[in-house]
């Protein structure tokens, strides 16, 4: 009865482990972020995972990549921060969840509202 207990504890936490695991995310991804006002913006991010660690770049339609830091991946999970330097710098804070081929992004500067959310699909 002591082994059934230990297989089973050892089998749903082998699930678990799998459930919350999205696989690495390295990569190029494209989305559109809509602003409050309706227009898009395309963006393309370019991410690099080592482990939990993400790095890598954003590039809006101007194409000046800009880096990706604080970068983490947490299971399904991921966040990082990009810090843009007009009207004297701002930082954006990007959270989201990965789910196969696609991530859910939203996007805040902050202290501020958030600017909103969008898709990110994974370039082959």
């Amino acid at each position: 009865m002591r082994r059934h207990s230990i297989a089973v504890a050892a089998g749903l936490a082998a699930l678990l482990a799998l459930a919350g695991w999205a696989g690495d995310i390295s990569g190029t991804w494209t989305g559109q972020l809509t602003g409050p006002d309706g227009n898009g913006i395309s963006l393309t991010y370019s991410f690099k995972q080592d482990g939990e660690k993400l790095t890598g770049t954003v590039a809006g339609p101007q194409g000046d990549p800009i880096q990706i830091e604080e970068g983490k991946v947490q299971g399904d999970k991921i966040s990082f921060s990009v810090h843009v330097d007009f009207n004297g710098g701002t930082k954006f804070l990007s959270e989201g969840t990965v789910k196969g081929e696609e991530i859910t992004l939203n996007t805040k500067a902050e202290g501020g509202d958030p600017l909103g959310s969008m898709t990110l699909k994974k370039q082959k």
